[in-house]
């Protein structure tokens, strides 16, 4: 063993409470699948809302 390995190495009581917590799965989210045809779609329906609501501003101001 490297001399490096042995300095970063723990002692077998906190790796053993390092290998507990990697057991409980506290960070083991389950989630969705993304899905980026919907994103586009979402994205696209917001830009043409804010379009919209842009021009509704100018028209509603008399500027158009």
């Amino acid at each position: 063993m490297s001399k490096e390995n042995s300095e970063n190495r723990l002692y077998p009581e906190d790796q053993a409470r390092v290998d507990e917590y990697l057991r409980t799965g506290y960070n083991d989210v389950e989630r969705k699948p993304f899905r980026p045809i919907y994103m586009m779609i979402l994205v696209n329906v917001v830009t043409v809302a804010f379009l919209l609501l842009s021009l509704w501003i100018v028209r509603s101001a008399g500027i158009y």
